[in-house]
């Protein structure tokens, strides 16, 4: 069972969870009602979380780009996930 007082290690969390509270520790600091100390633990926990989803969408992206469908709709190599 975990701790509820606890935050779950960063590493361990899905992208989507991430954000969640990712946005919640935003809302929490614009309103401005947290105390210093806590702005300072919780603004760190963001960066270690906005840190975690840049990774998390960097695997996804390396994933898709080495998708790429022959005109059989077989895979037949890799190409950048975004042409310009």
């Amino acid at each position: 069972m975990t701790d509820p007082a606890k935050p779950t290690a960063v590493g361990e969390l899905t992208f989507e969870r991430a954000v969640d509270e990712l946005e919640r520790i935003v809302a929490r600091l614009e309103r401005g009602d947290v105390a210093l100390d806590e702005s300072i633990a919780i603004y760190a926990r963001g960066e270690e979380l906005k840190k975690h989803c840049e990774r998390l969408l960097n695997a996804a992206e390396a994933r898709v780009e080495k998708i790429r469908l022959d005109r059989e709709g077989k895979p037949a190599g890799t190409e950048p996930l975004d042409e310009a």
